[in-house]
């Protein structure tokens, strides 16, 4: 077999060639530019070589890959991704710590003949758009979090009796539609009371009536916040960063929603399972098939125990390794919760471990591995959630 290991940068790669069935380095580490030219430098010194006999392998590292990873399916070449970590932990074995681009892509190539690799499948590459979206969901929602803190920052010393009023919760469209027009208690008392109630009325379908617009202006006359017209301008942009980030999740939601839907994936009969996080499950494991047992797919997402053990000592408990994807630990310790918040088998599961001892989060990390379970099983034989 012939293992071509290419270590992956942003602006320059480096590859190597080598045939582990003789020994022989067909091509010590050479440059490969991130562009058509590099791509097609190495192709050539590929292309006298039957297909069948190639692996190529990379590390899962960022997107910088992913340009050299659909030229070469397009090719039909077999592709290896590689867990950082694996490469890591050979490079500790070394006696001399070398690190560099044109060493790492001999030891990639190294972790191919030791198989340490996922292969890339059709369906992985299908998956890769989607698995691009959610995390780019993950992103937008973790954008939309921190600018809620900051809006809340802004209207403490802007107007901190708004809070009381709104009974914390600011993320009120009721709120957001008296900030975009009045931001400071000074705008407030100066605003007149039918405007006032009447955009209070509108944005709350009646929840909010004269009588709160009248506590509203009392609240404004008797505050302790301080004049600030720039603090005014940032509460009304952050609202309009935030509706914008919101609009743009629910788009990047029905998007994902509605290729799950298409796809009738068996994961969507778990009850609890929303199409959000099968879509992150689906997309994050990939294809089952490159996994053997439930157990590779609980390492995969970190969710498997760290092991401490040293001579005749054994750790009688341990955490969860987190060593995986993260994405996919967040997806199925969510799905978890919701599972077992919908069945009574995983409920009665969840219930056990707490009589155990355990702490939630905990007791939430063996129901997670009870439904990676079961999800490896449908995945395996395509079959839909059944507890009977």
């Amino acid at each position: 077999m012939i293992y071509v290991g290419i270590d992956i940068a942003k602006t320059n790669h480096y590859a190597s060639i080598v045939d582990y069935s003789t020994g022989e380095v067909i091509e010590k580490p050479f440059l490969v530019t991130n562009n058509k030219q590099g791509f097609d430098l190495l192709y050539s010194k590929l292309r006298n070589f039957d297909k069948d006999n190639i692996l190529i392998g990379l590390e899962s590292t960022a997107h910088y890959g992913n340009n050299l990873i659909f030229y070469f399916h397009e090719k039909q070449f077999k592709l290896g991704i590689i867990n950082p970590i694996q490469t890591s932990t050979l490079r500790k074995t070394r006696i001399r710590k070398v690190k560099n681009d044109k060493v790492d892509s001999m030891l990639i190539c190294e972790a191919l003949s030791l198989g340490y690799y996922n292969l890339l499948s059709d369906y992985d590459i299908k998956l890769l758009e989607i698995k691009s979206l959610c995390r780019f969901h993950k992103d937008l929602k973790e954008k939309a979090s921190e600018a809620k803190i900051q809006l809340k920052t802004y209207v403490d010393q802007l107007f901190p009796e708004l809070n009381s009023f709104f009974k914390d919760n600011l993320d009120l469209k009721t709120a957001h539609e008296l900030l975009k027009c009045y931001q400071s208690p000074l705008d407030i008392i100066n605003v007149n009371l039918t405007k006032l109630s009447n955009l209070l009325v509108c944005s709350s379908r009646g929840k909010y009536d004269k009588s709160r617009a009248i506590e509203l202006k009392d609240l404004a006359s008797n505050s302790v916040g301080i004049n600030n017209h720039a603090l005014s301008i940032q509460i009304k942009m952050t609202i309009e960063l935030i509706e914008l980030l919101e609009s743009q999740i629910k788009d990047i939601e029905k998007q994902v929603s509605d290729f799950i839907k298409k796809s009738d994936n068996v994961i969507t009969s778990i009850p609890g399972i929303g199409y959000m996080t099968a879509a992150i499950i689906i997309s994050e494991i990939g294809d089952i098939n490159r996994f053997h047992n439930p157990s590779q797919v609980l390492a995969f997402a970190g969710l498997d125990p760290s092991v401490k053990q040293s001579g005749n000592f054994n750790a009688s408990s341990t955490r969860m390794s987190k060593r995986g994807s993260p994405l996919l630990r967040y997806a199925l310790i969510l799905a978890a919760n919701n599972v077992q918040l919908n069945t009574k088998t995983f409920n009665d599961y969840y219930n056990m471990k707490r009589l155990q001892g355990k702490l939630h989060y905990n007791a939430l990390g063996h129901c997670a591995g009870k439904l990676v379970r079961n999800i490896f099983y449908m995945l395996k034989h395509n079959v839909k959630f059944n507890l009977d």
